[in-house]
């Protein structure tokens, strides 16, 4: 990545780490939120460093992936400005996609579970990075590169929108502007996604942009009466182990695979949504709103 790359990512994450989150930590303490522990701030660092090493290793073959096929590219005359724009919606489309899919199966999930397993909330949590990701995320921008966007820049505005994405892990800031509120993804969003609510599993995928939700029907509202309540459905068992964290949701489909059941069934396990099962003993979160939103409905009629 060049220098002016370099710098523009400096300009926008020193804030993040130097202003925004000592300034939440304070506004916590001193509001006494709770927002933040001790346990899982550092594990939220530590996986995050690990996201890093792992990133770092395998950058090189991420940037010749997306070389090779910009080789292909198609000829489009961009103009300057509609070139980074196209870029932005384009790449906040396909992260949308990614995480769609990693919600939607459950060997993908397995991977980004690590970043919904705190049972906070705050600007840290932003780092609580899936650290096995960088092993196929760059596959997603393959498009991109066959479209003519340089693998630099597909890199670069990654790095960019996921600095935004970072900034929505708040509980400091409630509801904005309505017109922000219907484009962008707000923290008021992120809340709803990272919560282990029944109505809220699931929804609001987007990194910058919430319109991909609203399109694709998995938005939902925050809802007053619905307070978040952060972290998984299925809380884990020891949340702070350095290899459990990063490796529970893989134990646990080793133990659906060594079940008596059908190869066929067996598969399902593992690229069907999470909670699927054969016999209905565990649900998928479709499973469950449907039952939910059945439930709500009778008890307002009666």
């Amino acid at each position: 990545m060049d220098q002016l790359h370099k710098h523009i990512l400096l300009l926008f994450s020193i804030p993040i780490y130097a202003i925004l989150i000592p300034l939440e930590i304070a506004l916590s303490h001193l509001h006494e939120w709770k927002f933040y522990s001790w346990k899982e701030t550092l594990i939220n660092v530590y996986l995050n460093l690990v996201n890093v090493g792992v990133d770092l290793l395998l950058r090189g073959i991420a940037l010749a992936v997306l070389i090779y096929f910009f080789q292909y590219h198609f000829s489009i005359s961009w103009n300057p400005i509609v070139y980074w724009v196209v870029l932005f919606i384009s790449e906040d489309l396909l992260f949308w996609l990614e995480h769609y899919v990693d919600h939607s199966s459950r060997f993908f999930w397995a991977v980004h579970v690590t970043h919904h397993s705190s049972e906070e909330f705050n600007l840290s949590t932003g780092f609580r990075s899936s650290v096995l990701m960088p092993f196929y995320r760059y596959l997603y921008f393959i498009p991109l590169a066959l479209l003519g966007f340089g693998p630099l820049d597909i890199i670069f505005m990654y790095a960019l929108t996921q600095t935004y994405g970072i900034i929505v892990h708040t509980q400091a800031v409630k509801k904005l502007p309505r017109w922000i509120e219907y484009i962008f993804v707000t923290p008021s969003h992120h809340r709803v996604h990272h919560a282990s609510n029944i109505p809220y599993m699931d929804k609001n995928m987007g990194m910058v942009l919430i319109i991909w939700d609203r399109i694709f029907g998995t938005f939902v509202e925050e809802m007053p009466d619905e307070k978040p309540v952060y972290g998984l459905y299925s809380p884990i068992e020891q949340p702070h182990h350095p290899v459990h964290i990063i490796f529970h949701e893989w134990k646990k489909i080793l133990q659906d695979f060594n079940k008596q059941i059908s190869i066929k069934d067996k598969l399902k396990y593992l690229f069907m949504p999470p909670g699927w099962s054969p016999d209905g003993s565990t649900k998928t979160s479709k499973q469950l709103q449907t039952k939910w939103y059945e439930e709500r409905k009778t008890t307002s009629n009666n």
